[in-house]
């Protein structure tokens, strides 16, 4: 073979391997091009999505501040709040609801409100709130044997107090430290109410039922319950706050008034309560208005969705954002 002949072969192979890497390239480039496109369309939708429950949002919070004002001190759930808002939008739509999140039991009311000159020993007030949540873990079906209720009611208290010492049947850091996968214990109020499954004595398999009737309003250590918001389906709450029967307490709020009791005091004067004999602090559970709502909207933009969890509070008319929750 002639030198020239064998020089157009090395020349041709070599034209090969730059068309064959250009033709890589190319494919490459193309490749992170269209995963560009579509990383940008995913982000443009995705923003879009959480536009649009930011605006529903500012809705809410706006609806809410003119419900308080024409409210009278008065919520119940036959007004406009209480129902499920749909509204579709092009290429998405939103879905959100409105809830009173004083219509269930609310977990950081039973943190010690003030220290105790006696380590460890519980104010009578707190004592009636935790046998009010003892009551509550015994509606729960299947049923809790008594010395695991007491075993929550105790370590619960022990994990929303300031101090490190145990009381009765509870549980302090010397406990959670010493097991598989150490934590500590809280010592301050709830910021949401999944946290309630790290607490001693806690069960999976009775967790779930329980929850629908329990929140963990944030920065709230009060024990209020509006009766005019708790739907029939939780009337384990209002019977365990009133020390009566699930079924009295189906009954009172299955025959409210259209608009709802128009005082606590009317409440308080159904004949099965009167005859519970609540003490004064008991009588202080209930309510007839709300401070606290949340809302959960979805937002959903072609193919992209985004959930959020807002709680408003209510102070004079004024309607502000205590926290936000997204996904889930």
């Amino acid at each position: 073979m002639k030198l020239g002949q064998q020089q157009g072969g090395v020349a041709l192979i070599v034209v090969l391997l730059i068309v064959a890497l250009v033709s890589i390239l190319a494919t490459e480039m193309g490749s992170r091009l269209q995963l560009q496109v579509k990383r940008a369309s995913n982000i443009k939708e995705n923003n879009q999505a959480y536009w649009y429950a930011v605006g529903a949002e500012q809705y809410a919070r706006k609806s809410i501040k003119l419900l308080v004002a024409a409210a009278d001190g008065v919520i119940h759930l036959n007004q406009p709040w209480a129902q499920q808002f749909a509204y579709p939008i092009e290429g998405g739509g939103i879905e959100a609801e409105l809830v009173d999140l004083q219509a269930c039991f609310n977990l950081n009311g039973l943190r010690e409100k003030t220290a105790s000159a006696n380590p460890g020993e519980r104010s009578p007030e707190l004592k009636e709130r935790l046998e009010a949540f003892n009551r509550l873990l015994g509606f729960v079906e299947p049923e809790i044997p008594e010395y695991t209720r007491e075993t929550v009611r105790d370590s619960l208290a022990d994990w929303l107090d300031a101090d490190d010492f145990v009381s009765g049947l509870g549980a302090e850091d010397s406990e959670y430290e010493s097991r598989q996968f150490p934590y500590m214990a809280a010592n301050t109020m709830l910021a949401n109410v999944s946290e309630l499954r790290m607490v001693n004595g806690v069960e999976v398999a009775w967790l779930l039922p329980l929850q629908a009737w329990l929140c963990a309003i944030p920065g709230f250590d009060l024990l209020q319950v509006n009766v005019n918001t708790v739907s029939e389906d939780n009337a384990a709450v209002v019977a365990a706050l009133a020390n009566i029967s699930v079924s009295d307490a189906k009954n009172i709020l299955g025959n409210r008034p259209q608009d709802g009791f128009q005082a606590a005091a009317d409440f308080l004067a159904e004949p099965v309560v009167a005859a519970a004999s609540l003490s004064a602090e008991q009588q202080t559970w209930f309510n007839v208005t709300t401070q606290y709502f949340m809302l959960r909207t979805r937002s959903h933009y072609n193919n992209a969705s985004f959930t959020m969890r807002t709680v408003f509070k209510v102070d004079n008319q004024n309607v502000s954002v205590v926290s936000r929750e997204f996904g889930g």
